[in-house]
């Protein structure tokens, strides 16, 4: 079976609590309200692409438990292909305690569980779908080998490749740049991978020459939460930065995941990576972005196309 969008990556169950603010260390503060949901970075963005309309397959790795089957029964529900989900015996679903202040900015601690349990032997195998889908996504709450090796197959047989390098480990294997065609980090992620400082917009655009010093061949896209993004092909001398619509946030959890989401679903419609091609890419993710960002939740807070306002739409009509 074919399929637009393969994600090799993770899934967690979301344990979600809403604080006034975030704690500050050895601080026992009183939540809000409390919420279970469906997390990790890989599922996310498989299920953004997914409730825009892409046809999207999962390749990953949860606990024989019951977070583990309600979420296989939650990828049932949003047409997930699953035939390379596997469940672990020997560790739990992955977890992800997160804290969510009223300005909507978070803190999150994950506990990876059976994602790490994903080998490069389950990339092998999951062979016949990703040399046929049009783009694979992948992310870093997997080891970082596997990536590589998902990263490697996919431009074996010509395959679209994102990587969202994220969380950023303090060892980040810079091989992975050379099957990647966008690499997509938010500021913090490629403050750790660069080891160059983001304040402002103008350190952002700073920041994508070092990732093409690092071996970037094809594209770098730096997102900015509220400030929108900053983008760059190594084949164009310029750079262009894309704003977003300020709104209230109400929970910010999951909105970059949102953004790559968006962005594989904008590339299975076959544009090609000019600057301008790009800037609307990045535009419409940025808008489906500025729309989760208003819901509580991480995967209920992505809309599904009919769902958006008409001019975002109208945007779509120009993929």
């Amino acid at each position: 079976m074919a399929v637009d969008v393969v994600v090799v990556g993770s899934c967690m169950t979301d344990l979600i609590s809403y604080v006034p603010r975030l704690p500050k260390p050895g601080e026992t503060l009183h939540g809000n309200a409390f919420k279970m949901g469906f997390g990790g970075k890989g599922a996310n963005q498989c299920v953004a692409a997914a409730k825009l309309g892409a046809s999207v397959a999962m390749v990953g790795k949860v606990g024989d438990d019951v977070f583990g089957h309600n979420y296989m029964k939650n990828f049932e529900q949003h047409q997930v292909n699953c035939d390379n989900m596997h469940m672990s015996s020997t560790s739990s679903t992955g977890m992800a305690s997160i804290s969510v202040a009223e300005d909507g900015a978070n803190s999150i601690v994950i506990v990876a569980g059976a994602n790490l349990e994903l080998t490069e032997d389950d990339i092998m195998k999951a062979e016949p779908i990703i040399s046929n889908c049009k783009v694979l996504i992948c992310q870093l709450e997997i080891n970082q080998q596997v990536t590589l090796a998902a990263l490697k197959l996919a431009k074996k047989h010509g395959v679209f490749t994102i990587l969202n390098p994220a969380p950023a480990p303090s060892t980040f294997n810079t091989e992975l740049l050379k099957y990647t065609d966008i690499v997509c980090p938010n500021e913090t992620e490629s403050e750790i991978i660069t080891s160059h400082p983001i304040t402002n917009i103008d350190d952002a655009i700073e920041s994508l020459h070092h990732f093409f010093e690092l071996g970037c061949l094809g594209t770098v896209i730096i997102t900015l939460g509220a400030k929108g993004c900053v983008f760059r092909c190594k084949s164009e001398e310029n750079h262009l930065h894309v704003g977003c619509t300020q709104v209230s946030a109400t929970d910010t959890t999951g909105a970059g995941d949102a953004f790559v989401g968006t962005l594989a679903y904008c590339l299975t419609r076959g544009i090609p990576l000019t600057v301008e091609h790009l800037s609307i890419l990045v535009r419409i993710s940025c808008d489906v972005a500025t729309v989760s960002v208003q819901k509580k939740g991480t995967q209920d807070s992505y809309p599904c196309f009919d769902e958006l306002s008409l001019d975002i739409q109208e945007n779509f009509k120009l993929l």
